[in-house]
């Protein structure tokens, strides 16, 4: 789950003993700028997020340069000019503020309105698992809207479950899951639970979906990633290969104007063809360049503002 910035619930000492606690504090903000922005006019609200999107840009510095460092590598040879970079790290800072906009004025958006901005294509590759039975497992990206693309597949009758990182305080994750609910997604917590959960839902031939081009735990599969080395996590290539479900790469882009668009790509290869632990690496590395041309197509859409290479991570021990 994608969240602005750290939250926390220690409180905080304002003048003199009065105690502020910062996470019952975010949770109201996020609360109440949430209904706001789904009131107000849309034109208005998105608006409103380019705005929003380069004042991030212009104050948090640290995430910038962070932005930068992770498009140029994206961009590639020919992208070294700074101002070429930056224009590309503002757009995604107006990007992300677009993505919580839309986020939170989705939930009260018609079944009706969301199918008729969406344009999918590659949607039998997702209709023909769901029928089959299997179950299917869907690897995305952190680009664009991939909850507009939950809330269309819950319209036609495919709801997804999807995983998310505990937030504290747990106030502000309930409301972050009341809210996806209401657009047709199941969230389930990143806890000791979690992969029984989504092998019982694959099982029963249901839809999965991982956004899988970070890897929060820190134990994940060591993959090249636009020609440098990272790791991603294991769950969709492991799902796949314990349960015979289904997996596909795919990705949500927001635009143009309220429109998306939906990329469904066709099923990797899953068939078993030696351990485990070798398997769950190729196919992992299968899907990192898959992901990498589904980023290349809107790179200003992708919210990784996070060190995500090998090389940029704090190093940890002697």
């Amino acid at each position: 789950m994608l969240v602005p910035g750290a939250v926390t619930s220690e409180p905080v000492r304002l003048r003199g003993r009065k105690l502020v606690d910062t996470g019952a504090l975010a949770f109201r903000t996020y609360a109440t700028l949430g209904r706001c922005l789904a009131i107000i006019p849309e034109p208005v609200a998105l608006g409103a997020a380019a705005l929003v999107g380069d004042a991030l840009f212009d104050l948090r510095r640290q995430q910038r340069q962070m932005v930068r460092i992770n498009l140029r590598r994206v961009l590639g040879a020919g992208h070294d000019d700074d101002l070429v970079v930056d224009r590309w790290a503002r757009r995604s800072f107006r990007a992300y503020a677009r993505y919580w906009v839309e986020g939170a004025r989705l939930g009260r958006t018609s079944s009706v309105d969301v199918e008729r901005r969406m344009l999918v294509e590659g949607l039998e590759h997702l209709t023909e698992g769901m029928q089959s039975g299997e179950g299917v497992v869907m690897a995305l990206p952190h680009v664009g809207s991939w909850e507009h693309g939950g809330a269309f597949l819950a319209a036609r009758g495919m709801p997804m479950t999807a995983v998310a990182e505990r937030l504290d305080p747990p106030e502000l994750f309930d409301y972050f899951v009341e809210q996806r609910a209401a657009m047709g997604l199941r969230i389930v917590p990143l806890d000791p639970s979690l992969t029984g959960t989504l092998m019982h839902t694959l099982r029963s031939g249901g839809l999965v979906g991982l956004l899988c081009d970070r890897d929060l735990v820190g134990n994940g599969v060591d993959v090249e990633f636009f020609g440098e080395r990272t790791t991603m996590p294991a769950g969709p290539a492991m799902l796949a290969l314990r349960t015979g479900a289904r997996l596909v790469t795919a990705a949500v882009y927001s635009g143009p104007g309220p429109e998306h668009l939906g990329l469904i790509q066709a099923p990797l290869d899953t068939t078993r063809r030696g351990p485990l632990r070798q398997e769950i690496t190729r196919i992992t590395q299968e899907i990192a360049t898959r992901l990498e041309g589904l980023i290349r197509r809107a790179p200003e859409q992708w919210h990784v503002f996070q060190p995500l290479w090998t090389a940029d991570r704090p190093r940890t021990g002697p």
